[in-house]
């Protein structure tokens, strides 16, 4: 499985932006989509996942209300919405695809390249 994430930017403290992510592969799309970010000189982080379906979404308290995870099979997508970012926003985000509904990067079997996401103050 390969993954691509894209979408990222420059953008103002209370813009929005939507990274999308891009499955290929024997097996595309079949299992849980997570979004994990990592700032300079921090550990990676747990944004979000969604299930198979798209009938489960789990957020971290951080993005909670502001991001939107969704997916759309048919295309092999997955999408974060992002709104009323913050500069604590900034990082680089990944998506990456698993088969266990759990925040542990660990768990994760295939991982995008990343996508920058600045927010400016």
């Amino acid at each position: 499985v390969q993954l691509q994430a894209s979408g990222g930017g420059l953008v103002q403290a209370g813009g929005s932006l939507r990274l999308s992510c891009a499955a290929s592969g024997r097996t595309v799309l079949s299992g849980v989509m997570g979004w994990f970010r990592q700032a300079p000189g921090k550990e990676r982080e747990f944004v979000g996942l969604i299930s198979w379906s798209g009938s489960s979404t789990y957020y971290a308290d951080s993005v909670k209300g502001r991001f939107t995870i969704s997916r759309d099979n048919a295309k092999n997508m997955v999408y974060l919405q992002m709104n009323s970012l913050k500069p604590e926003d900034t990082a680089v985000y990944y998506c990456a695809t698993g088969t266990r509904l759990t925040t542990a990067a660990s768990a994760y079997d295939y991982w995008g390249q990343g996508t920058q996401v600045t927010v400016s103050s």
